[in-house]
């Protein structure tokens, strides 16, 4: 039988082995997170490691080419293998897959910036992002975790919740604007009821003052928005012009779900 120290040797291994992985996971996070370059100091700070361990870490992740050295001073950043990660997953996923060819036609039909959205936990995310043909061009960045009430998507993705259900599930806190303005929870309700009744969302001038936002809904087998299709586009974008939009947004997005999008929370 393995002796009580054995034992303990082989718990302590192991405890040691979870938390290098935590430690790894946390680098990640943190990299995704400062969308740049950064010291091994600040990266030690930033997931409480002692520097011996985090040089380890980072070195067994260089070796795998996840990390690499960018810029001075020691810095890393994500290597090139996340890059080939990537590709094999939205390659491999059938909904991510047909949706950036979806996402790239919208754009290169419309001329506007197309993308492709879902939820992350409590928070509304960029899927996929492709810039329209304007000289002045509105991107939001992918991955970049954001409210869900800062969003006419996030209006759609939680389109199936009451009341209760939304105030559960979206932290008091993301109803406040980067302005400062606070969106009316009741309102945001009302909101997501004519979404769902519409089988679209319209917002403009939430997180920038200059831009609309229009949104489908992709629909699953049990009528509800597990993604949306989006065109960002100016302002002043004639109403004329912006019906034309939605009605190609629409259609795009009917390619792609399992029910029709007028099916949203049925």
């Amino acid at each position: 039988m393995q002796s009580t120290a054995a034992k303990g040797a082989a718990m302590a291994e192991a405890t040691s082995r979870e938390r290098g992985i935590d430690r790894a996971v946390a680098i990640l996070e943190y990299l995704q997170a400062r969308r740049g370059p950064v010291r091994m100091g600040e990266l030690a700070k930033a997931i409480g490691a002692p520097r011996s361990t985090l040089y380890e870490i980072v070195g067994r992740l260089t070796a795998a080419r996840i990390l690499e050295p960018a810029g001075e001073g020691g810095a890393v950043f994500f290597g090139r293998a996340v890059h080939y990660y990537a590709q094999t997953y939205v390659a491999g996923v059938d909904l991510l897959s047909r949706a950036r060819r979806e996402v790239l036609g919208l754009a290169t039909e419309t001329g506007e910036t197309a993308q492709f959205c879902m939820l992350d936990g409590d928070k509304y995310v960029v899927m996929l992002n492709e810039p329209g043909r304007r000289t002045f061009r509105i991107t939001s960045e992918v991955g970049i975790r954001l409210p869900i009430p800062w969003t006419a998507s996030g209006r759609l993705l939680v389109a199936h919740l009451d009341a209760a259900g939304i105030a559960g599930f979206i932290p008091a806190e993301d109803f406040t604007l980067p302005n400062g303005e606070r969106i009316d929870p009741a309102e945001f309700v009302a909101e997501t009821g004519a979404a769902r009744a519409r089988g679209y969302a319209v917002t403009q001038e939430l997180v920038d003052r200059f831009t609309r936002c229009l949104a489908a809904p992709v629909i699953d087998r049990d009528g509800r928005a597990v993604a949306t299709l989006c065109l960002v586009t100016p302002l002043d974008t004639p109403a004329e012009r912006q019906g034309a939009l939605l009605d190609t947004l629409l259609a795009a997005a009917r390619r792609l779900s399992l029910a029709p999008p007028g099916a949203v929370g049925l």
